[in-house]
């Protein structure tokens, strides 16, 4: 198997705790193993509701523990695990982020984790109010602790691929224009000259552009949901209110658009699920396609960080969400789960080592500048990512790799209390990433959510500014 480069020098001293063992528990260990200096399996602890991994524990030498968490007994299991200057790493579904926040915060303990989790049942309770339920909620509540907990231990939150990875892409993807354009600039040291940047390059929307190829030897059964990551946290996001920063260059609101009545008031959410709203986007690769609006956290935090306030009053921020075509066998598993009123099937299955062919084409789109569109990302295949690390695919190990930069980053800053992605250092996060990420390409394109419309049926079609939402939703 062939070895990234390595670019990382970092020893830790601490034990290392995974709560959850899914696939990108099991795709990331071999990496933390392979990267991180003096963490050896002997103080590493996974614990974990699901007997699936258990094997590659053992073949590993890593501590094994089934106990699955919950409002009772976390305290109970996770304490004795942990002491100041160890790190939690929460990969798990169905426990409350913000509650291993507070723990670790009260044991001086380093986090890390790559979504918002609330207890079992949060994403989909009927008692809450749609509004409860969104990642915008999740998102203040979690910022909140802030207040709770000013400094302290580094506690990053979401940093996977994406949310995670694609806002060092974005940084990374504005330079580049500022470069292509003209636009004299260095690199923006604080949150508000990266708001600057943007608004001075005019960038409208940013696009978390994916398109999965990936397909399998062995084709999806009825009653089954097929996903090449996690088909629980697939199903959590996909039943959540679909969801999206929500930009100043917008005309209206959609129909079915609401708007918080408290926060930041960086984003909006639609009253209907994700895995039901389509939007239009585009990629190198794949060309222009139809992707979900799944709500993500960086829909939201990407949109407040790059906004731009004068005197009080917000004057620019970008429209940004997620527009996801998953894997051909995922997208009939979403069809069928809709049928079933949101019911998930009965079985499941993660796509690994019967993935034949096939690429992830994950990046960001930034339109609305002086060269329309750019796409800034990774088009890592399943061929690459079988040579670069075991226990993943394509999907997975772009996942695993922006874990395992986030875990270093931590560890090289541990009191930077509670860390969003966007204010990490993404010179760093990119320098691991990279040699993990197959073709990192940034190509432009003339397409607008205007092409071809209108040819065959009349549409409510907005001209005067291509990359109104009203263009881009389907």
């Amino acid at each position: 198997m062939t070895l990234a480069p390595s670019t990382i020098h970092v020893k830790f001293s601490g034990k290392l705790v995974c709560v959850g063992f899914g696939s990108i528990g099991q795709g990331v260990l071999p990496l933390i193993l392979r990267h991180i200096g003096g963490l050896t399996a002997d103080r590493i602890t996974i614990v974990t509701a699901e007997a699936s991994g258990a094997a590659e524990a053992e073949r590993y030498g890593v501590a094994f523990v089934r106990e699955p968490l919950t409002r009772d007994n976390y305290r109970q299991v996770l304490v004795p695990l942990l002491a100041r200057g160890d790190f939690l790493l929460n990969l798990s579904v169905d426990v409350s982020s913000l509650a291993l926040v507070r723990l670790c915060g009260e044991l001086g303990v380093l986090y890390l984790d790559t979504c918002i989790e609330p207890w079992a049942g949060g994403y989909t309770d009927p008692a809450l109010s749609h509004a409860q339920r969104t990642n915008y909620a999740l998102r203040e509540q979690a910022l909140a602790l802030r207040a709770e907990r000013p400094g302290g231990p580094t506690a990053v939150l979401t940093h996977g691929a994406n949310p995670g990875l694609v806002s060092h892409f974005v940084k990374q993807a504005l330079l580049n224009i500022a470069a292509d354009t003209g636009v004299a600039t260095g690199v923006p040291t604080t949150r508000e000259g990266w708001a600057q940047l943007a608004c001075q390059l005019g960038i409208k929307v940013m696009h978390i552009a994916e398109r999965d190829t990936q397909t399998p030897t062995v084709p999806k059964r009825m009653g089954e949901f097929v996903n090449t990551w996690s088909v629980d946290g697939f199903v959590g996001e996909g039943a959540q209110p679909a969801e999206l920063g929500w930009g100043t260059h917008e005309h209206r609101l959609p129909a079915n658009g609401r708007e918080h009545a408290a926060g930041s008031g960086a984003a909006i959410y639609l009253m209907q699920p994700g895995a039901a709203t389509k939007v239009r986007t585009w990629t190198p690769r794949a060309g222009h396609f139809h992707g979900f609006l799944i709500t993500h956290s960086e829909a939201i935090s990407l949109a407040d960080f790059y906004t731009v306030r004068e005197a009080g009053q917000v004057v620019y921020r970008p429209t940004a969400h997620y527009a996801y075509h998953p894997s051909d066998s995922a997208v009939i598993s979403v069809h069928e789960f809709a049928g079933r009123n949101w019911q998930v099937q009965p079985a499941k299955r993660i796509l690994m080592d019967e993935i034949a062919e096939g690429i992830d084409e994950l990046g960001v789109l930034l339109a609305g500048h002086a060269k329309n569109a750019y796409w800034f990302g990774s088009q890592l295949s399943i061929h690459e990512a079988r040579q670069l690390a075991p226990y993943n695919n394509a999907t997975s190990l772009q996942v695993t790799v922006a874990v395992l930069s986030g875990l270093v980053w931590a560890m090289e800053n541990p009191a930077r209390g509670l860390v969003e992605p966007d204010e990490m250092d993404f010179r760093r996060c990119l320098e691991i990433c990279l040699p993990y990420l197959g073709p990192v390409v940034g190509e432009y394109t003339d397409w607008t959510p205007l092409h071809d419309r209108a040819r065959l049926f009349p549409e409510d079609l907005d001209p005067t500014c291509p990359w109104q939402f009203q263009n881009v939703l389907v």
